[in-house]
């Protein structure tokens, strides 16, 4: 009996650690594809970084599981890689798009979502929900689909809050970084009209929070590397 029972003690580990180690693998494949996307967009840096940690901590604050939270730390940083199939001379245009050009850039979510939905593995549909979702507004005049409220997923929800604080606080090739102050009350503009209200109210009542964990991952960004071992 005792035999029986260490080998399906080690059966269960053996069991756990080649998940863990699929897990891994999935995430991996995820950051590569990150990466590559970051490549084409040079003003991204560690903007996907950044995007999946304050995700991870604005979903939580929405009391979503530290699980479900985590998983959206991993698929957050993919938000954009439909910009892999947008050209050039759009993606990297310096002033404004003509009407052809908007249309074109606004593919981009459902490109990413057509790279990644095709999986049956977990990890991969959020990262497609997230990428087909992350441009519909709270008031429907979004795009791909034009949702409206909660019919937004969740997941698309939190990365559209996040992407944009983020993006305003950052260096960009048309515009210097605005202050966090002036972030904050775009942000707060837009409350129920861009964004779910109640997840713009919890950013401005953990905005300091927020903002601290945004300069910590600054000062000391995570090399993908570390991140894929952090899984």
């Amino acid at each position: 009996m005792e035999c029986i029972l260490s080998d399906l003690g080690r059966m269960y580990q053996e069991r756990n650690e080649a998940l863990r180690e699929v897990a891994q693998a999935h995430h991996e494949a995820l950051l590569r594809l990150a990466r590559a996307a970051d490549f084409r967009d040079d003003d991204t840096g560690v903007h996907i970084v950044r995007i999946g940690f304050l995700a991870e901590a604005l979903a939580l604050l929405a009391g979503q599981t530290p699980q479900a939270a985590q998983m959206l730390r991993w698929a957050a940083p993919m938000h954009d890689i439909g910009k892999i199939g947008v050209p050039d001379h759009v993606l990297k245009k310096p002033g404004a798009y003509t009407p052809e050009e908007r249309q074109i850039m606004n593919r981009h979510p459902l490109i990413g979502a057509q790279i990644l939905g095709r999986s049956r593995i977990p990890l991969f549909q959020l990262a497609a929900e997230v990428a087909m979702n992350h441009h519909e507004r709270w008031d429907g005049s979004g795009y791909p689909m034009g949702l409206a409220g909660a019919a937004i997923p969740l997941s698309g929800r939190i990365v559209a809050v996040v992407d944009f604080f983020d993006a305003l606080t950052m260096d960009r090739c048309y515009r210097p970084a605005l202050d966090d102050a002036t972030a904050l009350e775009m942000l707060t503009a837009q409350r129920g009209l861009a964004f779910d209200p109640h997840l713009v109210d919890l950013v401005l009542a953990h905005a300091g929070e927020l903002i601290e964990l945004r300069e910590r991952i600054n000062s000391d960004p995570p090399s993908f590397e570390s991140m894929i071992d952090a899984s």
